[in-house]
């Protein structure tokens, strides 16, 4: 049910808890009085308050056809920050979450010819879902899912019924799995590849497609590229701090070179929900009106950036960064 107070976040029941794969999870929200739940498109996701206060995004996995369900895949990670250790070792069935309405940073071309999707272990569930529309639409795709071994293959049986794709289990050694080199060896005009999975997956993948051109190459990270620097401190400032400038008010907040955006904002009582800290949800996606913006993360377009920042990440590089808040 929707949140009167904030139509942007839903109350729904986990109607079910299904063991999937190794470590995987696999989770469905209904409409506690069985309503229809918003639309979503493949390669959408939702935010999960999952309890103490934390936040996940979780990629909707099932066929965007669907009205009455939304099925999300998590990871058991025990090496993580502690969110999927939570969520799967305290959530219930009949329990109520709150989550938001989905939204889509993934999203599928409309005009590709054929398409190429690539998912390795946990990344299979936003290509899933992309594969249940390209099927329905009858369009030309095919769909590797990388894994380590046969008892790490989730959702099985709905993949299996899916046409165009293919397991491939290389027991932990990717020389003898999925050869994504020669996949994508010739850029093929109409052709756009989508990929998601663990660092080392999403490194192999953006290595094979360095030649194809940008606009037909799309990927989602579930962590930030391990291949990345760390943000690199406002040079004009010398020290990295900078200052920031709330455009309704006219406050001016100083943010240290020790502090995100986000942090500095909630020190001047001004909370700006977070989730990811590294530039891959768009949780904290802000506007802003005015400055030279040093972005950091991993979602947005150029289009976007030119409008919006994400706060936990983005930095000023010199002068003043007015926020449209």
């Amino acid at each position: 049910m929707a949140d009167s107070s904030n139509p942007s976040t839903l109350h729904l029941q986990i109607k079910q808890i299904r063991w999937e794969a190794t470590d995987i999870y696999a989770f469905e929200l209904v409409h506690p009085q069985g309503q229809a739940l918003p639309a979503f498109s493949a390669g959408a996701h939702i935010d999960v308050h999952i309890g103490d206060g934390l936040i996940r995004q979780y990629s909707l996995s099932n066929d965007p056809q669907e009205t009455h369900r939304y099925v999300i895949g998590v990871l058991r990670d025990e090496a993580g920050r502690g969110g999927s250790r939570t969520f799967t070792g305290n959530a219930r069935v009949g329990q109520l979450l709150k989550v938001s309405v989905p939204r889509n940073n993934f999203a599928l071309a409309a005009n590709a010819q054929h398409t190429v999707l690539l998912a390795g272990g946990i990344g299979i569930t936003p290509l899933k879902s992309m594969a249940h529309a390209l099927s329905h639409a009858g369009a030309s795709f095919a769909l590797h899912y990388c894994v380590r071994s046969d008892d790490r293959i989730a959702f099985k049986d709905e993949l299996a019924a899916l046409p165009g794709t293919q397991c491939h289990v290389d027991g932990g050694d990717p020389s003898q799995g999925l050869n994504i080199a020669a996949l994508l060896a010739t850029p093929q005009e109409g052709t756009h590849v989508y990929f998601c999975g663990p660092p080392g997956f999403m490194k192999a993948c953006k290595a094979a497609t360095a030649h194809w051109p940008a606009a037909q190459v799309h990927s989602e990270h579930f962590q930030a590229p391990v291949a990345d620097a760390p943000a690199s401190p406002n040079q004009a400032a010398g020290d990295g701090s900078f200052v920031a400038q709330i455009a309704s008010t006219g406050q001016t907040i100083a943010v240290a070179a020790h502090q995100s955006l986000v942090e500095a904002l909630a020190g001047e009582g001004i909370e700006i929900a977070t989730s990811c800290i590294s530039g891959l949800c768009g949780t904290c996606k802000v506007g802003y009106v005015s400055g030279d913006v040093e972005h950091n993360d991993h979602i947005l377009g150029a289009d976007e950036q030119s409008q919006c920042l994400t706060a936990c990440v983005s930095r000023a590089r010199s002068g003043i960064l007015v926020l449209d808040l």
